[in-house]
């Protein structure tokens, strides 16, 4: 019987023991670093976001499209029969027979135009008389550059997509990195507010059970007639109030581990399911200061929604300049340079009596025209102008009238933007300074609060007191041991937030992206 009872006592053990193992392994330590490291990795906001600087840079290589060369070929084959309808064409019917091919390349140049060049070759076989190249080689090389003068010139106008979709890159950049900033901070002040929850619930179950302890001291001095039974009733009514805090700080636990593990995406992670998470960061003191002047400054040079405004500034400049560009004539240059090459199978004629039969001179090659159109040996050049005016222009006024509007909201909204982050700064550095005050104050309180609930228990102890005070003396030491652990987490809070409106959160961090 006795041996029964030791194996169950084991398999009871062990069955339980197994059960603490388990519930050790879901509670997790977490630092404050871990748990920013695990929100940049999986919080979806992030996963969301990351995706709109390479969006924006795609679209940066679309524009470039624009100014990358063009290569084009045309080829063509012709054959052409007639009955023969003239004296100079063969007596049954009349043959040609023709191929041609074009090679050209064409870039757009940084000041609107265009430049071309283009080398063609043409074949023609015939049997009509009096030619005097049959078969015959032609060549030509072109070179044509078209210039706008006026509407649609200028480098700032011919790569306003580019210099657009550059703004919309780097603003895309710095709302990624605003994103960044903001899940930083929420995380830092989720982790904080958790030890607060946590330390919290400490604070309050070292209340709750000094609260016991004095309880069961109390009903022994009744027993023995030491004391009055109305010492008890005020102890359990305490011990009762204190339990119902418990369950409020614990609800506050659960709330804020819920929070921060949204923050860190750990709701779709199965292993994460009943995990509890523990704070293994103490919150300290490191006194820190910067003057308004200073925070101010460093937020106007590092903010990253000053950038955005900045560079949207600059996206509305371009589209001005562009829309009072459109308000101007259209004057167009052209230039065409132009040199032919020719040869074949010569023949040639009796100037004097053209109807005697030719004599075949040098057989020529397809070479030898390409050959003599590279030498340029003819000048041939062309050069003019094409202005065009639009009568009335209602959608090019509409077009600039709406840039100039709108550029000078934006230049308005960064103006009223640079004042609310003032404002912004002004209280972020006032919370600082006020946050930091309090950590002296609240360490004060809390150390007299200790020594009267000592020097009351001492008076207890001779007779000189009752449990009634010692009661209200353990709650007020209580609300400042809670006091000073929130005075000292708003601090932290505070010096984060510093980081965050003076956009030096990822630098203070060592975050890079």
């Amino acid at each position: 019987m006795n041996k029964k009872r030791i194996v169950t006592s084991f398999l009871v053990l062990a069955l339980f023991g197994g059960f603490a193992i388990g519930q050790e392994k879901k509670e997790v330590s977490l630092t404050l670093e871990d748990s920013i490291v695990q929100a940049l990795k999986n919080n979806l906001n992030v996963a969301v976001e990351v995706l709109n600087p390479e969006l924006a840079s795609a679209s940066v290589s679309l524009a470039r499209q624009y100014f990358m060369p063009t290569f084009q070929v045309d080829l063509t084959g012709n054959r052409y029969e007639q009955l023969s309808t003239g004296p100079f064409q063969a007596a049954d019917k009349y043959i040609n027979k023709s191929t041609g091919s074009t090679a050209s390349i064409a870039q757009q140049i940084p000041f609107g135009g265009t430049l071309q060049a283009s080398l063609s070759y043409d074949y023609s076989k015939s049997n009509q008389l009096f030619q005097s190249y049959n078969p015959s080689y032609q060549s030509r090389l072109n070179f044509v550059l078209t210039q706008p003068l006026l509407r649609n010139f200028g480098w700032a106008v011919s790569r306003r997509e580019i210099i657009v979709a550059l703004n919309s890159l780097d603003i895309s950049r710095n709302q990624f990195k605003t994103v960044l900033i903001n899940l930083v901070y929420s995380v830092e002040a989720a982790y904080w507010n958790l030890v607060y929850s946590v330390e919290n619930l400490k604070t309050l179950q070292q209340a709750l059970q000094s609260g016991r302890d004095l309880l069961a001291k109390t009903k022994k001095e009744v027993e023995v007639g030491q004391k009055a039974p109305i010492e008890v009733l005020d102890a359990e009514a305490t011990v009762a109030r204190r339990e119902a805090d418990i369950l409020q700080a614990e609800a506050m636990v659960k709330r804020s581990q819920d929070q921060l593990k949204t923050l860190l995406n750990q709701g779709g992670d199965p292993s994460a399911k009943g995990q509890s998470l523990r704070p293994a960061d103490t919150p300290g003191f490191k006194p820190f200061t910067i003057t308004l002047d200073e925070a101010f400054e460093k937020a106007m040079a590092r903010r990253p929604d000053i950038e955005v405004a900045k560079s949207t500034i600059e996206t509305k400049r371009i589209n001005f300049r562009f829309a009072k560009n459109q308000l101007l004539p259209q004057l167009d240059l052209q230039l065409v340079k132009m040199s032919p090459g020719l040869s074949g199978q010569q023949y040639i004629y009796d100037p004097d009596n053209p109807f005697l039969p030719p004599t075949p001179g040098a057989p020529g090659s397809a070479g030898e025209a390409f050959s003599n159109a590279f030498k340029f040996l003819y000048n041939n050049w062309t050069a003019g102008l094409t202005l065009t005016i639009p009568f009335g222009d209602v959608v090019g006024r509409a077009s600039y009238t709406y840039a100039k509007l709108d550029l000078e909201q934006t230049q308005a909204r960064l103006k009223n933007q640079e004042q609310q982050i003032y404002l912004e700064v002004s209280d972020a550095v006032l919370t600082l300074e006020t946050a930091a005050k309090s950590v002296d104050a609240y360490r004060i309180a809390r150390e007299l609060a200790e020594k009267r609930l000592e020097a009351e228990m001492k008076k207890l102890a001779v007779g000189m007191s009752t449990n009634y005070f010692v009661l209200t003396y353990q709650d007020l030491l209580a609300i400042a041991r809670s006091s000073e652990l929130r005075a000292l987490v708003d601090y932290n809070v505070a010096v984060a937030n510093i980081a965050k409106v003076t956009g030096s959160t990822l630098e203070t961090r060592n975050i890079t992206f």
